[in-house]
């Protein structure tokens, strides 16, 4: 756990936590990657630097703090900015936000890092452990007064919302071996426990605390080796909390542990048999047992790999339907657009022959300029883009662009340079030359007049024209030949059969067209039939015209009832015969629709005999590839299982064909290295006792060997090396000599070939 001050439990919880309190001497260092500090409120902004308990694990999260700190502090300031003071643009702001620094730590107070010293501290305990002559002063922690003036500091109830009675839990832990080392004032005073378990309440959960539980120390007393030491190689997230395949394991080194006190000692020889059988049996144990993990990993891997083949098949089929859905999509955007030219196409053929329809004969007709422009949709107000005129094209250039009308500036000019006639305006509405009403109207009498004197004046101008005479030719001019016409075609003169067959057709084409008008017409006067009753009836003012109407009213209204009379028996008599029918048809109907039921349950009945065969024999075929797979499965199992204890026999052979080898590499390595040195100590003797005996001419004899078996012959070949060297110089300068000669050549042939280029080419 990291540092701690007082008050302060080291485990934590969203309720109530028992653990271990410390005191400011019995906290351990942080865990790396940042502060850790447990306390029942979160700390303030320069707690860093006041609190002597707060620990930070490195440089950089002490600048991380102190940036925090000042953040909170600081207050961001608007500065005015002197040019934009009044403007209310975005771009151009009035203002400049500035950070308005405040520090309230007092300048005495050290605002650098405090880990500098425990780093310090940690690397001299690194050199004592290698060092051993290195000493390193004890270091003396104050007295922490636990039963003093601080001892409020150590106990603390903990903040429960229901009023129910919560004891107080207190459990004592062991003692130091290096208790502290108190000053003389208070040595008098009696000693307390250097830490207690006090139940304390927090609002942070576990997770934001330490990153690894709180280890005490501990102290192995001598010939003692506690069982739960044998655990020191599980750690957090390792091993703990302990699990199930923990607890297992302890029981099997517990059972170890046991069977290794019952087995007889090494020393009684005449238990030998004995223990090796012991341990022949143990051993198969752990080799079956050995077997049930390699089978249960066998079993998770399969598992595991029958997930990713799941999970292997999920993608592809999800690759393959976003495939399907993509080729589906494209399909459809071709689709849409071949059904957006087909209709596209269809409006062109339709129009096309709506326009043939207009002028079926094939006649040529001249333009109608006055329809043309009476109509304004026709080709003069709104031509189509597929004539080949596309109005919209470089329609910027016909913008006017005027600084006069552009700017403010420019239209207060333009009306300076204005008279007032102009932008003060006096209309006069002008008198009529004819009569009017009193409403403002011309009469028709005078219009008519006008439109008699306009066209008396155009008669006029016409009569009276004058022709202007021909003007004499100043210059020649050129009369050019008319090109000669071509010669009139000839037709040739047609059979007396076809033109029978023409002029009947001519006929019968006068005939179609006389019916259509005929029927034309017939239309026209049904539709009017109501406005031609109505004008004959305002007009049959005379008697007999009336008395002629009123007798073919009755006559009308006898004929109307006659035809209801009529009409009222057929029906009487078509009721009839329609109950009849119907009865007929509703019992018909009936069968036959009972039949169709009846039919229908029967292909229900033999669809679902059907369906449940074919889903039995579905079923005997998985079942019977189910129990295929199951035999192929067990005998892979078997062959695995096969494989693994061959593999391990085969690892147990080759270990111990290892340990073999090496022993007695091992014990031959040894052998010889004895036997060499006691040879050396052999040599080493005789040589001593040689030198010891050996006079001056035999050390001159020694000398005399030495030189002519070593420095002359090393003479000789270095002299027959020199005279070899001689005489190979010889040949090595010809060479270079022949070599030289012949470049010299070749470069000054090149030099006077560039040459004579070089003046061909001026």
């Amino acid at each position: 756990n990291g540092a701690q001050r007082p008050g302060a439990a080291v485990g934590m919880s969203s309720y109530a936590v028992i653990g271990t309190v410390q005191g400011p001497a019995g906290g351990r260092g942080p865990s790396p990657g940042g502060r850790y500090r447990s306390g029942l409120a979160p700390s303030r902004a320069f707690d860093f630097l006041y609190d002597p308990l707060y620990a930070l694990s490195s440089e950089k999260d002490h600048a991380k703090a102190n940036v925090q700190a000042h953040l909170m502090c600081d207050k961001m300031k608007k500065m005015p900015i002197f040019k934009t003071m009044f403007s209310s643009l975005i771009h151009y702001p009035w203002y400049n936000l500035r950070l308005e620094e405040r520090n309230p730590v007092p300048a005495f107070i050290d605002q650098r890092w405090r880990g500098r010293a425990q780093q310090r501290l940690e690397v001299l305990q690194q050199l004592a452990r290698s060092q051993p002559s290195l000493q390193i002063p004890q270091i003396v922690y104050e007295d922490p007064e636990i039963n003093g003036r601080n001892r409020y500091k150590y106990f603390e109830r903990p903040y429960i919302p229901f009023h129910k009675p919560f004891p107080l839990n207190v459990a004592y832990a062991v003692a130091k071996t290096e208790p502290y080392v108190y000053p003389s004032i208070i040595s008098d005073r009696s000693r307390s426990p250097t830490s207690r378990t006090l139940g304390t309440q927090t609002d942070y959960r576990d997770g934001e605390a330490q990153t690894d539980p709180y280890s005490p120390e501990y102290v192995v007393p001598l010939g003692s080796i506690p069982e739960l030491l044998t655990l020191a190689t599980l750690t957090w997230g390792r091993g703990l909390p302990a699990g199930q395949a923990e607890v297992e394991m302890i029981e099997r080194a517990r059972e170890k542990r046991a069977w290794e006190a019952t087995l007889p000692p090494l020393s009684d020889l005449s238990q030998t048999e004995k223990r090796r059988k012991m341990m022949d049996d143990m051993e198969r144990k752990e080799w079956a047992f050995r077997e049930q993990e390699i089978e249960k990993l066998q079993d998770v891997r399969l598992e595991v790999l029958k997930k990713l083949l799941r999970r292997r098949e999920e993608d592809q089929n999800e690759v393959d339907v976003n495939r399907l859905d993509t080729h589906w999509f494209n399909r459809q955007q071709d689709k849409e657009e071949r059904v957006r030219k087909i209709k596209h196409e269809h409006i062109k053929a339709m129009r096309k022959l709506i326009a043939k329809g207009k002028n079926v004969e094939g006649k040529l007709e001249r333009r109608d300029v006055i329809r043309d422009y009476t109509d304004y949709a026709s080709q003069p107000y709104g031509p189509l883009s597929r004539i080949g005129y596309f109005p919209d094209n470089h329609s910027e250039r016909y913008v006017v662009k005027n600084h006069f009308l552009n700017t403010y500036e420019g239209l207060l000019e333009l009306e300076a340079t204005l008279p007032d006639s102009v932008i003060q305006p006096q209309t006069k509405a002008p008198k009529p030359k004819t009569t009017t009403t009193k409403e403002g109207f011309i009469k028709r009498t005078a219009r008519l007049d006008m439109e008699l004197a306009q066209v008396h004046q155009v008669l006029l101008d016409k009569k009276n024209k004058v022709k202007e005479p021909k003007k004499p030719l100043r210059f020649l001019q050129k009369i050019t030949k008319p090109v000669p016409r071509p010669p009139t075609p000839t037709l040739l003169k047609p059979s007396i059969r076809e033109e029978e067959l023409e002029l009947a057709v001519i006929f019968l084409q006068k005939l179609i067209r006389g019916r259509a008008i005929q029927n034309m017409m017939f239309e026209g006067k049904e539709k009017r039939l109501e406005l031609i009753r109505e004008l004959r009836t305002t007009h049959a003012l005379q008697e007999d015209g009336q008395l002629l109407k009123k007798a073919e009213k009755q006559v009308t209204l006898a004929l109307q009832r006659q035809r209801d009379l009529h009409e009222h028996k057929l029906s009487l008599v078509e009721n009839h015969l329609a109950r009849i029918e119907g009865r007929a048809l509703v019992n018909m109907f009936d069968f036959l629709s009972k039949e169709l039921v009846r039919l229908q349950e029967e292909r229900k009945i033999h669809a679902f005999a059907m369906l449940a065969e074919r889903e039995r024999r579905i079923r005997e075929a998985e079942e019977s590839g189910r129990r295929q797979v199951e035999e192929r499965r067990r005998r892979e199992e078997d062959e695995v299982f096969k494989q693994v204890v061959q593999v391990h026999q085969s690892t147990v052979d080759s270990y111990l064909e290892d340990v073999i080898l090496n022993s007695m590499e091992s014990t031959a390595e040894e052998q010889a290295r004895e036997e060499i040195q006691k040879v050396a100590v052999e040599i080493n003797d005789i040589a001593y006792e040689m030198e010891s005996r050996r006079t001056r001419l035999q050390s001159e004899e020694i000398v005399a060997e030495l030189v002519y078996g070593f420095l002359i012959p090393e003479l000789q070949k270095t002299s027959v090396k020199e005279k070899v060297r001689q005489s190979q110089r010889k040949h090595i300068s010809a060479a270079h000599q022949i070599i030289h000669r012949s470049t010299d050549i070749v470069v000054a042939q090149n030099s006077s070939v560039v040459g004579q280029q070089e003046l061909g080419g001026e």
